[in-house]
């Protein structure tokens, strides 16, 4: 006792230091690894391009989008033109493509009527069709972009996710875009996607 009532001051700032030091470097410690921005790799013939993943995840369900590299696109549609992929992509710069992905956290087939409220031949003839309505990109010259078109990727089960690609004409090749879902499909209503990394080669 007598050791605590002479000692307790210094244990206890000694105590307030260590307990400080402590948050100070919770706080300010280096990010974890899925704080670190995610990439797909897209390659072909030996080319290869890298493109930033933007991930959102609601009610289950993990929402992916990610800028298909023009050029990429291009060779993989006309392999036997691929000395012309240069004057094609000067065709067609002010075009985008987005994949997006939806997959369930417990790898669920999200066609079920248990997530569209819809029947299931309902429910993909909406992938295929109706959801490009769903779409719009906002650039960053302040265009507002309706989606001119949709290709979903049948994987008939075979993969634990829906994918499909979206299109969109007339933006700058240097602007920076913003992809927003207005999600019926689902009823996870508005999701936004920020694209701002163009796909690069490498």
């Amino acid at each position: 006792m007598k050791f605590f009532k002479r000692y307790g001051s210094i244990i206890l700032l000694v105590s307030l230091f260590v307990f400080g030091g402590m948050f100070l470097l919770e706080k300010y410690k280096t990010p974890k690894a899925n704080n670190i921005a995610e990439y797909k790799f897209f390659s072909l013939h030996q080319e290869n391009w890298k493109s930033k993943r933007v991930n959102q995840f609601v009610n289950d369900i993990n929402y992916t989008a990610t800028e298909v590299p023009i050029q990429y696109y291009l060779l993989k549609n006309n392999p036997d033109d691929s000395a012309k992929i240069d004057s094609l992509y000067q065709i067609n710069a002010k075009e985008r493509i987005i994949e997006i992905e939806f997959q369930h956290v417990n790898e669920a087939d999200l066609l079920l009527e248990d997530y569209t409220k819809r029947n299931y031949d309902d429910a993909v003839k909406y992938m295929a069709f109706t959801i490009e309505k769903d779409f719009t990109v906002v650039t960053s010259s302040n265009d507002t972009i309706p989606c001119s078109g949709v290709n979903f990727e049948r994987n008939f089960k075979i993969a634990p996710f829906k994918r499909a690609l979206l299109y969109f004409n007339n933006i700058n090749p240097s602007d920076k875009i913003k992809l927003i879902y207005q999600d019926y499909l689902f009823g996870n209503g508005i999701i936004k996607f920020n694209l701002t990394d163009i796909p690069l080669k490498v």
